[in-house]
């Protein structure tokens, strides 16, 4: 959910989401004051500038935190294609003097800066702008609902929690380029993602008893603990210190005076020679041998290793334990639901994205990779929605919806644009009306 409305100014990040599309010219059926149509919706220039303006606002808000926490709206400069006179002539002025030796920078360098900064930004609001309508779009599709009152009271909420004071709220607004009527949308997106989610992960938790057997016989060493052994060790340089310290410690002096005084192992020395739960094969092979092979309570050594030479004593032995299968069920339970419920998202995501990315088509200077008409992606390009890199999302985390504008990176699905986060296709965030 929306948890901070404070972040949206400032984080800016998302999941990447590279698919392969057909190469084509696109926009025949876009109306003239739209960049890219939605099935039936278009969203329309006006909306994608504003969101331009959100996003250039939240990258200067990085470069200048404490202006946007004062509630100064940051100048910004908007690079403007297709010649990009005002970024370039910004950046020669701005630009530090080079190095000696060094060559200026030129025109065209400054050009080709200009013009990554503006297709970055576009791309990041193009992709929030038609995955706000895809979610939307499948919400209709499936008859999500959501009411004005559960936007308004969930907008309250976090309001609250974000801004005690209506100043700072405020001040907010006017840093972030956003109004309240943004705010709620993405609240209405976030809450309508999150039915989504529990729509598509309902009944998906269900494990029979047959399931839980299967997944315990074949894991059994997951549920087990080795034997573990309790220690009280003195760590030296040489053996003659180590035999120096033995006799010390038969003598009658304590593990702990005689570990703080000659132990060169800190960790262990520092509190008076305690090494607990060790297990087998944690240490160097010699200790470890001897450790195991040691009885309880006698001291022994020196073992030669490595790392120097050891005395030690057995303090402790836990036996090894297997949890039988009634003390695993609910863990197993609870994994195999998981699962599930990550399948049953990892299928809806390939189908939703296959599905909505079908029915969009943008106009030719506002392609990006969510675009029926997008260009093949390069090779490696793999990411799918709701997914983090390609990665599975956890079932569990709300993430991955549209890219918010206000959060930065290009990317696709929706992203929380209070949290930073994006949000699962099934589970929020939200981007203004088009």
């Amino acid at each position: 959910m929306l948890t901070n409305f404070r972040r949206s100014a400032v984080a800016f990040g998302a999941t990447s989401l590279a698919v392969a599309g057909l190469a084509a010219c696109g926009g025949d059926s876009i109306p003239g004051n739209a960049v890219v149509r939605v099935g039936d919706t278009a969203i329309k220039k006006d909306a994608y500038e504003h969101w331009l303006d959100v996003a250039a606002l939240s990258q200067a808000s990085q470069l200048d935190p404490e202006a946007a926490q004062s509630g100064k709206k940051p100048t910004v400069t908007i690079p403007e294609p297709p010649d990009f006179k005002a970024c370039i002539a910004e950046k020669k002025k701005s630009a530090p003097k080079p190095a000696k030796g060094q060559p200026k920078q030129t025109d065209t360098q400054f050009e080709t800066q200009c013009k990554q900064e503006y297709e970055g930004l576009r791309d990041q609001v193009l992709q929030f702008l038609i995955s706000s309508q895809w979610i939307q779009g499948e919400a209709d599709d499936r008859d999500v609902k959501v009411t004005d009152a559960e936007v308004k009271k969930q907008f309250e909420t976090t309001k609250k929690q974000s801004f005690p004071k209506e100043e700072d709220f405020k001040k907010f607004l006017t840093s972030s380029g956003m109004t309240e009527a943004d705010l709620l949308f993405r609240v209405r997106l976030d809450t309508l993602s999150n039915k989504l989610r529990e729509a598509v992960v309902k009944g998906k938790d269900k494990v029979s008893d047959a399931q839980i057997k299967e997944y315990y016989e074949k894991n059994k060493a997951r549920f087990a603990q080795p034997e573990r052994r309790d220690l009280r060790i003195v760590l030296t340089k040489t053996k003659a210190q180590a035999e120096k310290a033995k006799a010390q410690l038969e003598g009658g002096a304590s593990f702990s005076k005689v570990a703080k005084k000659s132990s060169i192992d800190q960790a262990s020395k520092d509190q008076g020679g305690v090494l607990l739960a060790v297990a087998k094969g944690q240490q160097e092979k010699a200790l470890d041998e001897a450790v195991f092979a040691a009885k309880k309570g006698k001291l022994s050594g020196p073992v030669k290793t490595q790392f120097g030479y050891y005395v030690f004593k057995v303090q402790k032995i836990t036996k090894a334990s297997q949890q039988s299968l009634k003390q695993s069920t609910d863990t197993i339970k609870q994994l195999l639901a998981s699962q599930n419920q990550q399948e049953a998202l990892d299928k809806f995501v390939e189908e939703f994205r296959e599905k909505w990315k079908g029915r969009t088509e943008c106009k030719d200077d506002f392609v990006t990779q969510d675009c029926e008409n997008a260009p093949e992606p390069e090779d490696g390009a793999t990411g799918q929605p709701g997914t983090d890199g390609g990665q599975p999302v956890d079932p569990n985390q709300q993430q991955q919806v549209p890219v918010d504008p206000s959060q930065g990176g290009g990317q696709q699905v929706p992203v929380d644009p209070s949290t930073g986060q994006p949000v699962d296709p099934n589970g929020g965030a939200a981007p203004a009306t088009p």
